[in-house]
This record gives structure tokens, sequence and C-alpha cells, in this order.
């Protein structure tokens, strides 16, 4: 790349947790750091869900190289034994780190495309040495062209949740049923929403985090004087083993480990009925304006008044159409990561140490990090973020000495699988995978006692 192009901004796509903390790190190696945000402020993504808390404390939370931008502001530093919800993170960490980057961080700036300038991807000649060009849409709607040395794309994968279809696509009907239907786990401190599902009767969708949120909340929905007949129907893929709920007390990150537990609480005390083996391929109404589920082997379900889907998330790739990516096939995740992050093969203890090798593609100078970098691939943690921006920002200020000492260690935690493992037949799967039996509708029997701390944000160990 021409001297020029090397005085251009880095763009960081995303004001989030990774894109901030990646502003934070080129900041601090000299390098002038452009954000674009999509929403109306930094973190908007986690204002969406800052009603639900982390199963992270806030040490695993903050990235060092924010915390040196913050110290001079006077900015105090949390409990980091302390677990916050997502509003905490915003308001104690995200904002005050998006105004310590002062101008660097523009909100309400939504790319469109990013390419090489003068180059779309079948263009070989002299395309290393062009600039990016990336195509911003304003909130005002305005349209601007900007030009980057690099692009770090931390825009997550929070505006793509996965369908109610087992086939990865949208169930027949899924769409026309959206006044029924939630992605997120709802907000049952709101009034509003409160009324939404109490004493009716709902069906979540998912296996992860989200879901053992959701199926908790809902437990106590049902238990208050006001959630009198509230029922919930737990529709899962997959069968039930001992690892259905995670880790539970082996669990490295405790208050992940009390989610599972809260989950298999409302299960066992009859307020969750599951259904497993269960992929759902429509979702039509019956005379009363109900839904019912109705599955590939032909199965249907009894009507419910509402429906949250909470099978994990996948990353938007339209924008960088013109860009050439090196994905892995299945987890849309850069090739070199997606063996280690494989959930077909790996607990999500097990992921490896990587950074901005294992992050590169075949266009050089663009790498995705975050939530996005994991494509489909569930149990991201935050400061697995942290460490690629860390990684990546290194190697772009030259320094692949520091670039390539990269250190992640991540908590272990109860068995995890991806669908190809739970879908082989029982008499295939060996130890620590999760069974299938027939599909049938059950109960676990045995109580549990869930932790203090029973939410968190995000997927789970295992996606749906």
């Amino acid at each position: 790349m021409n001297a020029p192009a090397m005085e251009l901004p880095v763009i960081v796509i995303g004001a989030g947790p990774a894109g901030l903390a990646a502003a934070a790190h080129l900041t601090g190696r000299g390098l002038t750091p452009l954000v674009l945000e999509a929403g109306p402020a930094a973190g908007a993504a986690v204002r969406e869900w800052s009603h639900v808390r982390l199963f992270s404390a806030w040490g695993e939370l903050i990235d060092p190289a924010a915390e040196k931008l913050l110290a001079p502001t006077g900015w105090t530093k949390p409990d980091t034994s302390a677990y916050p919800s997502g509003g905490d993170w915003v308001e104690q960490y995200l904002q005050p780190l998006a105004d310590a980057l002062g101008d660097t961080v523009r909100t309400g700036a939504r790319v469109t495309g990013v390419s090489r300038a003068g180059r779309d991807r079948i263009v070989d000649a002299d395309r290393e040495s062009q600039p990016f060009v990336v195509h911003v849409a304003h909130a005002d709607g305005r349209h601007e062209r900007l030009f980057a040395r690099a692009v770090i794309d931390a825009s997550g994968t929070w505006t793509t949740p996965g369908p109610a279809g087992g086939s990865g696509l949208p169930a027949l009907g899924e769409h026309t049923a959206a006044d029924r239907i939630t992605y997120r786990v709802p907000d049952f401190k709101d009034p509003a929403v409160r009324a939404r599902y109490a004493g009716r009767r709902t069906a979540v969708i998912g296996s992860g985090a989200s879901a053992f949120t959701a199926l908790a909340h809902l437990a106590e929905l049902a238990e208050a004087d006001d959630g009198e007949g509230t029922r919930v129907l737990w529709v899962l893929r997959r069968g039930i083993s001992g690892s259905t709920f995670g880790g539970g007390e082996a669990d490295q990150l405790p208050a992940r480990g009390a989610l599972g537990l809260a989950a298999k609480a409302a299960v066992d005390a009859g307020h969750a009925e599951a259904v497993t083996g269960f992929r759902t391929e429509a979702i039509e109404r019956d005379a009363d304006g109900r839904l019912v589920l109705a599955a590939e082997d032909g199965r249907r379900l009894d009507a419910v008044d509402e429906v949250v889907v909470l099978t994990g998330f996948r990353p938007d790739l339209s924008f960088l159409s013109e860009i050439r990516l090196g994905l892995d096939e299945r987890l849309q995740a850069p090739r070199a990561l997606a063996p280690l992050i494989d959930p077909n093969r790996h607990s999500c203890g097990s992921v490896q140490p990587h950074g901005h090798r294992e992050l590169a593609h075949p266009e050089q100078g663009i790498y995705l990090v975050g939530m996005k970098s994991y494509g489909r691939a569930p149990t991201f943690l935050a400061m697995t973020g942290y460490e690629q921006a860390r990684s990546v920002v290194a190697a772009l200020a030259g320094d692949l000495q520091a670039a390539d000492r990269v250190e992640l260690t991540l908590p272990e935690t109860g068995v995890c699988g991806g669908a190809g493992l739970f879908d082989t037949p029982e008499s295939e799967q060996t130890g620590g995978g999760c069974c299938a039996p027939t599909p049938q509708p059950i109960r676990l029997s045995a109580p549990a006692t869930a932790g203090a701390d029973a939410e968190a944000a995000g997927g789970g160990c295992c996606g749906s």
C-alpha cells in the first residue's frame, strides 16, 4: 500500500465491546481509528439486552488497553468480581470508553459496502496497493464514501438471529406470524412485556444460555401473583442428557453454571414441558389466532400464544460481498479459526489461543473480530474479542512479535456439541455427547437449586 494510503485511518465497524477495544488498541499504538456504529449510540446491541445479566464478571469484561485509556478521565473501575447486566456494561464501561475516544466514534453510520478503491472482487491488478473504500449510510439520509488503510469488522451478529425453522431457513408461516414471535429474551421487568406472557402458553425454541434465561424467567413469572396459568413448552431439536444444562457447579464461569441449573429447575418444577427431537417446519394459526408448530416428521404441537426463538445468531456478510474473504463453509468463520472453535469437535473450554494469523483472509488488511469472527459457532466470550483486537492491531502496527504472542485461556464448561454431533444416532455417539431419544414430551425429576445469579447474555455453550 502506498504512503498516502498508510496515512488513512483504520475503520472499525461497530462500537460494541470488541470494536471499542480495537479502537483503544489502535489509539495506544498511535494509529488513527474511525469507528462506525449503525445504532444511535455506542453499544447499541448491548443496550437492546440491557435487562439481561452476563455470566462473565467485570474482571473479564474490561479490555486492558481500554482501561488504560479510561484511567485519566476519572473513570471508576467496577468491582471485578461482580456480574453486570447489559445496561451496567454500557453505562459503566462502553459509553465512557466511547466518550474517551471522542470524535473517532461516529454513531448513526451504517456501513453498506466495503471494497478496494477502483477494484471489484475479481480484479487482481494493483489490488493490494489500493486503500479500502467504505460506503456509509447515515441516519439523517446522507451517504458517504470513506477510505481506510485497513478495516476491522466488529459488527457482531445481533441483527441476524437464527430462525425457528429446523433447516436453517424460516419455517413456513414464520414471517406472517411475526406479531407473536420474538427472537430475543423478553424483558419481564417491563409491565407491557410481562402482561404479554403472563397466564399464557409460550414456546421457547433453543437450547443455549439465552433459552435457559427465558425458561428461568418464565418459571419465575409462573410462580408470581400476576403469572398464574403461565405455561412453557420448551422445543429442542435434539435430545436431553446430563450435559443439556451445561456444566452446573463444575463450570468455571459460576454464573453460567447457575443459569443451566435454573433452567433445569424450571423443568423439574413442572413450569416447562420439554419436547425433544422437534425440528420446526411450519408455524400455522388456529381459528383463535394462536400458533401451532408443525415438525418435519409430521407432528403438531398444541397451540401456543407466543413463541420465543433463541436459536443462535449468524453473521451478516452482505456488505462484504466485494471483499475476498476466506470463510469456513459450515461456520462462516475464518478458515484457520474454524477448526479451533467448531462445536462439532470442541467443548466450550477447549478453544486454542488464536490471533491475527487465524483471523486473516485472502484480502490483506481486513479482519473480522469479536462475535462476528465466530460465524455461527456459539459461546463467544468478551475476553476472546479483546485478545483478538490486541493481536490484530499489533499486526497492523507492524509489531508481529506482539501480534503472535497470543494468550487466551477460556473457562471450561459442560459438554458441548453442535447440531452435527447431536444429530448423530445415539448408538454412534461417544462419551460426552448428548443422546437423541425418541421424540417425546418429558419432565426431568431430580430437583435442582439455581445459583443467585441465573441470567446470561448471548448464545449458550451449545447452539440449537
